[in-house]
């Protein structure tokens, strides 16, 4: 009964009793439990699920694809704050950010036309957004309409997640917002502004070899790859020429007798 595949949409629990209804086996559900477990039998549960893309959007340049998102911050005297952001989707760089008191839709408006106005109306952005009301509303279908950008809701136009700027919301929080006391607004708005200016001139990022967000967006990092690569190579270099030249006093040469 435990492997039969006519009963694998029952739990185990319920295959006790249900055992016992039919008249055939008379045990508890611990011993079946332990049965189960002594044994090794495999419940026929092979789950089977829709494929996932296993990549998600890939932009071949800047401000092709960007990433806009709301995100909540709670702060100690048990108050909100919402912080709103759009990101490059080619370079990973956060082009704007706005931290707000309460949750207005407004915001997503404003600094989707902030950056649209950073980009220099250089390209026609394809914004990717959640189902959200933020994303979903009067004032940004409106600003959708006017032309400036294309709108895609994720996983419901496009198969796709907006996980990177959500995952970006998790490295902001639990690697440096959580770490700080987030006593007010005016500390919160510190803080993502010291760590937005880490992660866009700072740190380099491991997806583009060793280049920031700023390097890729502006394509001024090109050669620091090239730069890595040769001296990782010289490092390795002279710490295989100073460990040959090391010799241990304590140890007899190669031609002494023991």
């Amino acid at each position: 009964m435990v492997t039969s595949q006519d009963d694998r949409h029952v739990p185990t629990g319920t295959l006790a009793r249900l055992a016992q209804r039919a008249g055939r086996v008379f045990a508890s559900a611990s011993t079946w439990y332990r049965l189960v477990r002594d044994r090794g039998w495999r419940r026929p549960r092979a789950r089977v699920h829709p494929q996932r893309p296993t990549e998600g959007i890939r932009a071949t340049k800047p401000n092709q694809v960007w990433h806009v998102d709301t995100t909540l911050v709670r702060l100690l005297d048990g108050s909100r704050a919402y912080l709103h952001a759009v990101i490059d989707n080619f370079s990973q760089r956060i082009l704007v950010w706005r931290l707000a008191e309460r949750f207005e839709p407004v915001n997503a408006v404003a600094v989707l036309l902030e950056a649209e106005r950073a980009a220099g109306h250089e390209a026609l952005p394809t914004v990717v957004a959640d189902r959200g009301v933020e994303n979903r509303n009067g004032d940004v279908d409106a600003l959708i309409a006017s032309g400036l950008l294309r709108r895609v809701l994720a996983q419901t136009e496009i198969r796709q997640s907006n996980s990177m700027i959500e995952a970006w919301w998790r490295c902001l929080k639990h690697q440096w917002l959580y770490l700080n006391t987030l006593d007010g607004v005016a500390t919160l708005r510190r803080l993502v502004a010291f760590y937005v200016s880490e992660h866009n001139t700072r740190l380099p990022h491991s997806a583009f070899a060793g280049q920031t967000p700023d390097e890729m967006y502006s394509g001024t990092g090109a050669d620091v790859p090239a730069q890595l690569d040769a001296a990782r190579k010289a490092a390795r270099q002279r710490r295989l020429e100073e460990n040959r030249a090391q010799s241990c006093p304590a140890c007899p040469s190669a031609g002494t007798a023991a």
